[in-house]
């Protein structure tokens, strides 16, 4: 490893497509085995990326704009870092001549070690879901839960994953035609980041243009962050009737309706979206057009026509209220058992929803059915034609699984013996802890074979259309009517059932990357093993940290007006645990419930992809029938709440100006920059905010004006019903 390799291309004789368009043109048919992967320096950068990214996302989890940093930040920042070590590190060789040979430094910094860097980085960006367990049971039930149970459901949930995305890799990865879309503009930007550049005249290299974006949204974040706080929401329809609550319900960009409302801040435009630069003009116009139906046409007349009681409540609101409006007490109907106290909930009466709370689980439930509904009608041919294609015995290998044939492929058994080990630390942590965690034995193994059966269909999906459908709905639905009033055995289920199966597909698409990259596999499995322990560590680590530094995190009655530790989405979490676990379905959606009327969007939701198939079949010289997504539409607001209207207007303006407008004006610009200036933007956002937090904030060094004052919109959040009152609301 000592000497410095020339690169030599293994290429195949002959000119072979690849059998999708998309692959032929992104992915280089050419190997150099040669190339060292595993090196001093892809440990050093690997392990800081993930500890890093772990930590920042865990950070900003807690926070109400919980900014999500992928790993196309640490992607782009290791780069000179990798340049700097290949330069300055010696070339000494240890142990030479030996099977423990090694450098610290084996030649210029190359691709494959840059991937595999890129994989450890994965692991921290991949939120650990399991977090929302802790926070629920500690932060909102208020109940005892111990470091060591709570580390072993991280640890068990994240992998999980690794046991289903192992059996099932050879007929989601080896196939050509599972293509797994995204993972074509990480080729591309791995491609364009090992480019040989000069500087061009009057321009910048891609490295000196991501430092420049970084230093530049690093600075800025101080007046968002700490400054001038009002630049997270800019409602300025609420300063023109400060006691009118229809007005600030209409301009309000946290609590309203949001119009007219902005955010000049990257933390509230990519928190809940993700970054607006990836995203293509196709789906941000889907979601442009599902957030106007739902927020402008759908929320004004179920509330102003009183569906549900909806004037009763905050018309935007993801809490939970009694039918007077009053939030519904729920630690009083937790008996110490840690179930329903079914004589007080009696006597408190039914939990109720905000009617928008109450319509985007019904949404929920469309976006459910619409997607496998529109995946049979329109990719239902080709999918089924690239299925068969797929698992024939005698199917013929693309090129890239023919050059990746040169390598030690990662045995089977290595996922099995993980897979039945890490199902029976599931089954001893649940039934040791089991008054903390409350999941039975029979409910692990439930959780287990749904996510083994959906796991490859669902898959397939991902992988050829990259759509997916999530399991969460499914997972509470079946436990919730099966083992009601247990929340925290619903939200154990949940995570087991619903995100191991998400997690293997994260697996499963990395390994995909490492398949177009060339990547030795065993090296692969190494990084993404190593990786996903050390994230989930530190993910553990930060939750426990900050629940321990931060007084009355999550508990918006205590917290100051103004504070950024309200949780959104642990409070969303907690409500549904509520919902499905503690009170169940059957009270809520059944028959003893008063929102059974919201199971009729599962009907909508497969009908609502057959009439655009229809109107395609009946007009198809309508090429704009053909680009209207059902999925993509009616699951547009699937993360609202937690997310609110600011971010999506802020998420939609930034998204047309990057899809459309420099897309189609400034193409050359777009492909060279635009992933660039989106990561560079989250990692200047991420560090600053960190800084702030820990040379400021946790110190209390405030600074009070009326900058700071929040969004000035009040009475957004107002009911309107008569004789119905809050605090801080005028009497109607």
């Amino acid at each position: 490893m000592g000497e410095i390799y020339e690169v030599k291309a293994v290429e195949l004789e002959g000119i072979e497509e690849c059998p999708v368009k998309q692959v032929e043109l992104t992915v280089p048919k050419t190997d150099d085995p040669t190339l060292p992967a595993v090196t001093f320096r892809m440990w050093v950068l690997g392990l800081g990326a993930c500890v890093i990214l772990s930590f920042v996302n865990q950070f900003f989890w807690y926070r109400k704009m919980p900014l999500s940093v992928t790993s196309i930040s640490s992607m782009i920042a290791v780069v000179p870092l990798g340049h700097l070590m290949a330069r300055a590190l010696p070339h000494r060789v240890f142990f030479k001549n030996t099977r423990w040979e090694f450098t610290m430094n084996p030649g210029p910094f190359n691709m494959k070690e840059h991937v595999l860097i890129t994989i450890f980085a994965n692991s921290g960006a991949g939120s650990v879901y399991a977090t929302h367990i802790l926070s629920a049971v500690k932060l909102y039930y208020k109940r005892k839960l111990t470091f060591l149970p709570a580390l072993l459901v991280m640890i068990t949930t994240q992998v999980l994953g690794f046991g289903w995305a192992g059996i099932f890799r050879k007929y989601l990865v080896e196939p050509g035609e599972m293509w797994w879309p995204s993972n074509l503009v990480l080729v591309s930007l791995f491609r364009a980041l090992h480019e040989k550049e000069k500087r061009p005249k009057g321009g910048t290299t891609l490295n000196q243009f991501f430092l420049l974006v970084l230093t530049s949204s690093f600075a800025y974040y101080v007046l968002p962050g700490y400054l001038f706080s009002t630049l997270t929401s800019f409602s300025w329809l609420c300063w023109l009737a400060p006691k009118s609550i229809l007005v600030q319900q209409l301009g309000s960009g946290l609590n309203g309706l949001g119009i007219g409302s902005f955010g000049i801040d990257w933390a509230t435009i990519s928190s809940y979206l993700g970054s607006p630069l990836a995203s293509p003009w196709f789906a941000t116009a889907n979601i442009a057009v599902g957030f106007f139906l739902v927020m402008y046409v759908m929320t004004p007349l179920t509330y102003w026509f009183d569906v549900y009681k909806a004037k009763n409540f905050p018309i935007y609101s993801s809490e939970l209220f009694k039918s007077n409006g009053e939030s519904y007490d729920i630690l009083s109907i937790v008996n110490p058992m840690f179930h329903l106290d079914k004589k007080v909930y009696e006597q408190n009466g039914r939990v109720h929803l905000s009617t928008f709370f109450a319509m985007t689980y019904g949404l929920g439930f469309a976006t459910l059915t619409a997607t496998i509904f529109h995946v049979l009608l329109f990719d239902g041919r080709d999918l089924w034609r690239q299925t068969k294609s797929a698992f024939r015995g005698n199917k013929k290998m693309d090129i890239h699984t023919k050059l990746m044939k040169k390598y030690k492929l990662v045995p089977t058994w290595w996922f099995v013996v993980i897979l039945v080990l890490n199902i029976a630390l599931v089954l001893f942590t649940c039934e040791y802890y089991n008054e903390s965690l409350q999941l039975p034995w029979w409910g692990v193994l439930l959780a287990c074979a749904l996510a083994f059966f959906f796991t490859l269909p669902i898959g397939i999906i991902a992988a050829t259309t990259n759509q997916a459908p999530g399991l969460n709905i499914i997972t509470e639905y079946v436990i919730g009517y099966m083992y009601p009033e247990h929340p925290v055995a619903n939200m154990c289920f949940k995570v087991y059932g619903y995100i191991s199966m998400a997690q293997a597909l994260t697996f499963v698409s990395d390994f995909k990357l490492g398949h177009y990259m060339k990547i030795p596999p065993r090296s692969m499995f190494m990084a993404q093993v190593v990786g996903t322990l050390v994230a989930v560590v530190v993910y553990t680590l930060t939750a426990w940290w900050l629940m321990e530094e931060i007084p009355h995190l999550c508990d918006t009655s205590l917290l100051p007006p103004d504070s950024p530790w309200t949780c959104p989405m642990d409070r969303v979490f907690f409500d549904a645990s509520v919902i499905w676990g503690l009170v169940g379905p059957l009270r809520i959606f059944g028959v003893e419930g008063e929102y059974g009327n919201v199971n009729w969007f599962f009907l909508g939701g497969a009908l609502a992809p057959l009439l655009v198939w229809l109107a395609h079949k009946a007009f198809p010289d309508k090429e704009w029938i053909r680009l209207i997504h059902m999925p993509v539409l009616l699951g547009a607001t699937s993360m609202m709440p937690p997310a609110t209207a600011v971010n999506f207007t802020s998420w939609l303006i930034v998204g047309f100006l990057s899809g459309f407008v420099v897309f189609k004006y400034r193409p050359d610009w777009w492909k060279r920059y635009n992933y660039v200036l989106s990561g560079g933007l989250d990692a200047g956002t991420a560090f600053m905010t960190v800084l702030l937090f820990l040379t400021l904030q946790s110190k209390n060094i405030d600074l009070q004006w009326w900058g700071n004052n929040g969004e000035g919109c009040p009475l957004a959040a107002c009911p309107t019903a008569k004789g119905v009152t809050a605090d801080g609301c005028l009497i109607t």
